[in-house]
């Protein structure tokens, strides 16, 4: 297996913060350095076990659709190697896992596009009929394909806990008539792309979340991760089924087995088996491979 990355140790660069999986740096006033870390979360806990190859994963699918999509919105790239900015013995960290990107006022909402009735979705139309102030049909079941995909926006929470689903109004409220629009519109037309090219590889795309940011003119982009198995939903559609959670490319086999171990889902949190390790790995590299071959 190989060597996972847990937590970036670059001092050559001022250090802004660490998220659940990156680590941020600056690289002069217009450019952040962000490192994609193998690290893990699972019901909002870290885990000191983490993902070997996950990181360079997740930064090869989200380059993989930028590229793509550059056409519908412009984009955080900049084209600048991240071996460039930090010292040749910082080099083996950032080797296909990190990004320079611009940087950019981030909007503070999480721009979910669901395609499908799963996960808190599924909940709140159980309880309300509606998802974000979205009344659906009665009658849905659980990962049942909607009439048309929903925008359903959430307000980013603090670290360690939940994002809140939010509706329209409180997108509107944040940002302005105007650029709310822009982001549901241009939301949900990435989603429609993403999931018809999906389709033709053998997965449904159920669900993804967005993240947006303003340059100095006030253009919108589309920055952060892109369309990864950590921001969306990913279905073999040989598998699916409406009524049940279907299997996921995902930390599907992590979650199962802490769900086995008594744990109050505090840190910290139980060390991970090997075999569990493993079949995570696979199944992250499964989705990138699926997805960008030929």
């Amino acid at each position: 297996m190989a060597q996972a990355l847990h937590q970036s140790t670059i001092t050559s660069l001022p250090l802004l913060g660490r998220g659940k999986v990156r680590d941020m740096y600056a690289v002069g006033d217009d450019k952040l350095l962000i490192v994609a870390s193998d690290r893990i979360s699972a019901f909002d806990v870290i885990l000191d076990d983490p993902i070997p190859g996950k990181g360079q994963v997740l930064t090869e699918l989200t380059e993989f659709w930028l590229n793509k999509l550059s056409h519908v919105l412009p984009n955080h790239s900049t084209g600048v190697a991240p071996e460039d900015v930090v010292t040749a013995d910082e080099r083996a960290q950032v080797e296909g896992r990190a990004v320079v990107v611009k940087r950019l006022k981030p909007i503070l909402v999480e721009a979910v596009a669901r395609g499908y009735l799963i996960g808190s979705g599924w909940k709140d139309y159980q309880a309300t009929g509606s998802v974000c102030g979205v009344t659906l049909p009665t009658g849905l079941k659980q990962a049942s394909r909607l009439p048309e995909p929903i925008f359903t926006p959430a307000a980013k929470a603090e670290f360690g806990t939940h994002d809140e689903n939010v509706d329209f109004e409180h997108v509107v409220k944040e940002v302005g008539p105007e650029l709310a629009e822009q982001i549901r519109t241009v939301t949900l037309r990435l989603y429609d792309e993403a999931a018809r090219y999906a389709a033709g590889k053998g997965i449904i795309i159920a669900d993804t979340k967005f993240e947006f940011g303003l340059d100095d003119q006030g253009q919108l982009h589309l920055m952060d991760e892109v369309l990864t198995p950590d921001s969306s939903r990913f279905w073999p559609a040989s598998d699916y089924a409406e009524g049940i959670s279907p299997p996921s490319f995902d930390k599907q086999f992590v979650r199962d087995w802490l769900e086995t171990q008594t744990w109050d889902k505090t840190p910290p949190a139980p060390r991970l088996p090997a075999d569990v390790l493993e079949k995570t790995t696979a199944k992250y590299r499964e989705a990138l491979t699926r997805l960008t071959a030929a």
